[in-house]
């Protein structure tokens, strides 16, 4: 016995300590009587091979933020085939920009792509011929490792988590599929292992559309919007620039934008005016400069409205935000909060809100992240990273799922896709299975989020046969 238990790898075998087991379904069991645990406990799975591949999708325009922008995205199919003959592909967007702005600087734009992808393969390299409990066992066994291998290739010694969670998308997609088919089931709730399910409780019957709009976006445009009907607007802020000019290209924006729509009324929101909610990616390095930022949001009468300030500073700046938080709106921490740990430490420095993302921090962590910001009385939301219309859905059955934010009751989720891709309509037939359903298209600013919805998953256990020709 001791031969053979020193022949096995680190990652064959879910490892016993209590806190590989509390990260599985199966400590849910462990509690039942030992005469039901048989026909209880989940099958692992195991991956005898893999397939990938990409294609590049093309943005309308430059959709620019972190003082750079993105021109084209990369849509990434990882295909699992299991020992026992099932197979599952799940499908990421890379973002490298998003992920690490010193990375995506040192690069071209194709270049960080090719970084990030060649780390997906690795992923997929270091899972083939292992067996895992669940998915997110499979994450905890290999992201420090991953890590580690992207410091390598790319020489930064200090890489951001996120440049090695969004590449693990869409091989934890795929995991989270072969699981399920292995596992027989066919819904969402049945995957969220018990000791998680408080993060993921609600069953909202609408979840609201958030559009994004870049610095720089024409204020007909950001009318347009709330004209018809887009009653929450994610405004990125952290123009390009030093701090000084960011300050004042930032407060010109601001300006313009209250003065367009500030007037605004919706019987959606607390106070009845429309809400806004900045996004700074970590560009402001000072408070002084974001309470200027205030300040003069408050002179021109639109402190009010503003209802989340995310990423003011970035992960690198472990100053407390409570001052800010005590001017009204929430402060949230988006890729700074890459895991449970980091989700904790922003807490514990004042912030109000977690944006979460399945679609760029993998829905394994992001269920881990759910509950932790839930057993601390902190609210979250969904922020997209321009996904393609099959990825929103993976999105949106965790906004649907979110206990409501204080003074709401529906469900919040960032959508920007279907802005910014050339052809939205054209990607809604090739990704979306399900895509002519009524919860796939957002009316006055909202999603339908009924029966169908959650009966179906959104649509993400279905196959896709434009990728299952191509993977």
């Amino acid at each position: 016995m001791k031969q053979e238990e020193k022949s096995w790898s680190r990652r064959d075998f879910v490892r016993t300590s209590s806190a590989a087991l509390a990260a599985t379904p199966v400590a849910t069991f462990l509690k039942k009587p030992v005469k039901n645990m048989k026909s209880e406990l989940p099958k692992y799975f195991r991956v005898a091979s893999y397939n990938t591949t990409f294609e590049r999708e093309q943005l309308a325009k430059a959709f620019g933020f972190k003082g750079s922008a993105t021109h084209n995205l990369w849509q990434i199919a990882a295909r699992l085939n299991s020992a026992e003959g099932e197979t599952a592909i799940g499908l990421g967007v890379q973002n490298p920009l998003w992920c690490d702005a010193r990375m995506a600087g040192k690069v071209s734009e194709s270049g960080g792509n090719a970084i990030m992808y060649s780390m997906t393969e690795r992923a997929l390299q270091m899972i083939k011929g292992q067996q895992f409990a669940s998915p997110m066992v499979m994450l905890d066994e290999i992201l420090d490792e991953l890590l580690d291998y992207g410091k390598k290739i790319t020489g930064q010694t200090d890489l951001r988590k996120t440049f090695a969670l969004n590449p693990m998308v869409p091989v934890d997609n795929a995991a989270w599929l072969l699981y399920a088919k292995i596992n027989g089931l066919a819904n969402f709730d049945q995957l969220i292992p018990a000791q998680y399910k408080g993060g993921l409780s609600a069953k909202h019957k609408h979840v609201i559309s958030i559009p994004a709009l870049t610095y720089g976006t024409p204020i007909e445009d950001i009318k347009k919007l709330a004209d018809d009907g887009f009653f929450i607007m994610k405004i990125k802020i952290g123009a390009p620039g030093d701090q000084r000019m960011m300050l004042e290209k930032d407060k010109a924006f601001i300006k313009a934008i209250h003065e367009a729509i500030g007037h605004y009324e919706t019987e959606h929101s607390p106070n009845g005016k429309i809400p806004y909610y900045f996004d700074a990616n970590g560009r402001y390095d000072k408070h002084e400069y974001l309470l200027d930022f205030l300040d003069y949001a408050e002179k021109i009468g639109a402190l009010d409205q503003i209802a989340v300030l995310e990423e003011p500073f970035g992960e690198r700046n472990q100053e407390d935000v409570r001052e800010i938080a005590s001017r009204g709106p929430r402060v949230a921490a988006d890729e700074s909060a890459h895991t449970v740990e980091e989700t904790l430490a922003r807490i514990e420095q004042g912030y109000t809100a977690i944006a979460v993302k399945s679609i760029a921090k993998t829905m394994s962590m992001t269920i881990k992240i759910a509950q932790a910001a839930h057993e601390h009385n902190v609210p979250c939301f969904c922020a997209d990273l321009t996904v393609n219309p099959i990825l929103v859905e993976w999105n949106k059955i965790v906004a649907a799922r979110l206990p409501a934010f204080p003074g709401w009751n529906m469900g919040m989720q960032e959508t920007n896709g279907w802005q910014n891709y050339k052809d939205w309509p054209g990607l809604i037939d090739q990704y979306h299975p399900m895509g002519s359903r009524e919860w796939v298209m957002s009316k006055n600013g909202l999603y339908d989020t009924g029966a169908g919805f959650f009966e179906h998953s959104g649509g993400i256990f279905e196959e896709i046969p434009f990728w299952e020709e191509k993977v």
